[in-house]
């Protein structure tokens, strides 16, 4: 009978919270004004266009655009924030970028040995990623060959050979026939 009478009670409390629900309910909708007839419902989160910001979330985007510009480009660190902080970070996030292009190019690292991190590091302090990984790894070898910071003849015409066989509109053919005529031209004219 303890038993019995337990199911009860379940019964009758879940009875009792779907009344509320319903009750609930039913009021919400008596006090939420009906929509017109052929006018648009109100979106429940506003578009956020500037204009339309308020200023504190004007303020606040432009404090968050600061703070990932200093992460990410090297820009001066927001006013509020630890320096050394942010520089650890910075740091640790350009590395994270090395990694990844090191990844997608794994090229890279092979041609310049072990200063390839260090290269990517200063590349990185003040040229953010702006269209990906691959574009980014193109970008890093076209920073090393047009500011002549590769000492060594052999790293820099790998580099170049690699950098050219990407970076134009359509690949180097990768035939053999074509690559010996390549290779070919290369030595003729010594380049």
């Amino acid at each position: 009978e303890a038993a019995r009478r337990g199911a009860s009670e379940e019964r009758a409390g879940q009875e009792g919270a779907r009344e509320k629900r319903a009750t609930a309910e039913e009021a919400s909708r008596e006090t939420a004004p009906a929509p017109e007839k052929g006018t648009a419902q109100p979106a429940e989160h506003p578009a956020e266009h500037p204009a339309e910001l308020t200023p504190a979330r004007q303020r606040l985007a432009l404090a968050q655009a600061a703070l990932l510009s200093a992460l990410v480009a090297g820009t001066p660190v927001p006013e509020g924030f630890d320096r050394v902080r942010l520089g650890v970070q910075a740091r640790a996030l350009a590395g994270k970028r090395a990694d990844v292009v090191a990844k997608v190019a794994p090229e890279l690292p092979v041609i310049l040995g072990d200063g390839y991190r260090r290269a990517f590091l200063a590349y990185g302090h003040g040229h953010p990623m702006t269209d990906g990984y691959r574009r980014d790894a193109l970008d890093f070898a076209g920073y090393l060959l047009a500011e002549g910071r590769l000492e060594d003849a052999r790293v820099r015409a790998e580099l170049r050979e690699w950098w050219l066989e990407r970076s134009g509109p359509k690949p180097h053919s990768r035939r053999p026939g074509v690559r010996l005529a390549r290779a070919t031209r290369r030595v003729l004219l010594r380049r």
